[in-house]
């Protein structure tokens, strides 16, 4: 107002011209002219009446537009907000869709600007656009569920709480811990539950999700990398200490407190099937409960939004496989809880990948499968395929029997003899070779004369194993006198009782 004040003074009462006045009040021109026309439209002239300060200047040369005689109809501002989780919906194609229903409705910039009005009036985490089918958020809840089994010490069950990004969809299950097994099951009942699988998955960092947390590419569990290959969805971990980045589960969490624990707070539960089928029940109504400040519920929004843009489930459900990387040893077998599986010779002093089933143990190199075998739980002994033997039952390079026993005799007879004797006792000589190899590590712990004398034992006794030459060494037990070597000094006993020859005479 103050500047309109002084273009007025200089036109009417210096003579200036609007292009004079430009230059002065360094203004454009057309600001110049549009102030003056304004002014003279309004009747307002030079010097300006008593008493018209700013605000009645500002009324008289800008006045108020006249309301528009036909209401405008505004947008379903619900209908907006639910449509912009679907994938590639934006603002400027709702628009157009309203447009087409309501020609007389609001242009696209109010569209946009009383939409942000309506989403800053909901509450902070719905405000978050997130895709239909896209994030699955998991976690565990802080508070647990006590079981009380009958006859045993009670003990805590987990709760696993699955959300959904765009409907809130939960699910919730209580399992018996948190590790890989528990962890892999849920996500898997989850799945099965929901009918279909979204595209990924955002877990917190909790061990048996992620082996070690990183900003740009965490290190994940195979197994669970595995599963979600298998389910063709994908692992985005959230950063540690950002617990924004799984706002849903966060909430999703609170949420399964309040409305599934604390309502079954009372409830004492004897095994963790009663407490899951509690669970569903109190599931089924938390899902199926109208929003508070958005239309419908959270099944309803699923079964419209979600559901339509998530995977099917796969043909065949996964099956729980843990992963090791032992190496090969060489007798061409690893260890795998403690008992033996074969592989190819050639693969002697390798690392190789095991996958570990309920059924079955299969070997991987380099990403080729080059073993597979009916798993045992026998443990100590060998599973060995004889196509993976080499030539004459020879170990890969220059280990064979002859040259560990050659070996064994240079420390004494009865080295040489109890390692013949443990290979003999095998199947397959190459089976004996890890205690072979291990009584040659306790030449480098414990002098040879003593291996020697403990081996000397081990025969006497029957023990035919690494173990028990180590027993021996470990308390001494070599220098005893062996059972045969017990001289026999007590003279025969004399009892008064015998009757000798004579007394049948």
């Amino acid at each position: 107002m103050r500047d309109i004040r002084e273009v007025l003074r200089l036109k009417h009462e210096a003579g200036l011209s609007e292009r004079q006045i430009a230059r002065s009040m360094r203004l454009a021109p057309s600001t110049v002219h549009r102030y003056l026309e304004r002014a003279e439209r309004a009747g307002v002239g030079w010097p300006l009446p008593a008493g018209l300060d700013d605000a009645g200047l500002e009324a008289v040369l800008f006045p108020p537009l006249p309301p528009s005689r036909v209401p405008r109809t505004p947008p379903d501002y619900g209908w907006v907000h639910r449509e912009l989780r679907r994938k590639s919906v934006t603002l400027q194609l709702l628009h157009l869709e309203y447009k087409q229903a309501c020609p007389d409705g609001f242009q696209y910039s109010q569209f946009c600007e009383r939409y942000r009005q309506w989403a800053g009036r909901v509450d902070l985490v719905m405000r978050h656009q997130h895709r239909a089918g896209d994030k699955l958020f998991v976690d565990y809840a802080g508070h647990t569920i006590p079981i009380h089994p009958p006859g045993a010490p009670a003990w805590q069950a987990e709760l696993f709480v699955a959300v959904l990004g765009a409907s809130n969809y939960t699910f919730a299950e209580a399992t018996a811990s948190q590790q890989l097994p528990c962890w892999i099951g849920s996500h898997v009942r989850c799945f099965e539950a929901m009918g279909s699988v979204p595209a990924l998955l955002v877990p917190d960092n909790l061990r048996s999700g992620v082996r070690r947390s990183h900003r740009y590419e965490p290190l994940l569990n195979r197994t669970y990398a595995e599963m979600a290959a298998h389910y063709g969805t994908a692992i985005l971990p959230a950063r540690a200490g950002k617990p924004r980045d799984k706002a849903k589960a966060e909430v999703g969490v609170q949420i399964a407190e309040r409305w599934l624990l604390a309502s079954l707070r009372n409830e004492r539960f004897t095994s963790l099937a009663e407490a899951n089928t509690a669970i569903a029940a109190k599931l089924a109504w938390l899902d199926n409960r109208p929003f508070a400040k958005l239309d419908g519920t959270r099944r309803l929004v699923f079964e419209q939004l979600d559901r339509p843009a998530m995977r099917p489930l796969p043909t065949t459900r996964y099956e729980f496989a843990t992963w090791t990387r032992p190496k090969v040893n060489i007798d061409y077998h690893v260890d795998v809880e403690r008992h033996y599986y074969s592989t190819p010779y050639q693969l002697v002093g390798h690392r190789v990948d095991t996958r570990v089933t309920e059924h079955t143990v299969e070997i991987f190199f380099q990403g080729r499968r080059v073993a597979s075998h009916r798993r045992s739980h026998v443990k100590g002994r060998h599973s060995t395929e004889p196509g993976h033997m080499p030539e004459r039952h020879r170990a890969h390079l220059a280990w064979s029997p002859q040259r560990l026993i050659a070996w064994a005799q240079r420390t004494g007879p009865a080295t040489a003899e109890l390692v013949e004797a443990i290979m003999t006792n095998r199947p397959h000589p190459e089976q004996g070779y890890r205690s072979c190899l291990g009584i040659m590590r306790l030449s480098r712990r414990y002098p040879q004369p003593r291996v020697e004398a403990a081996c000397r034992r081990a025969l006497a006794i029957g023990a035919r194993s690494y173990r028990s030459v180590e027993s021996i060494l470990a308390h001494n037990l070599e220098a005893t006198p062996l059972p045969s070597d017990e001289p026999d000094n007590d003279p025969p006993r004399q009892h008064t009782g015998l009757r000798g020859p004579t007394y049948y005479r």
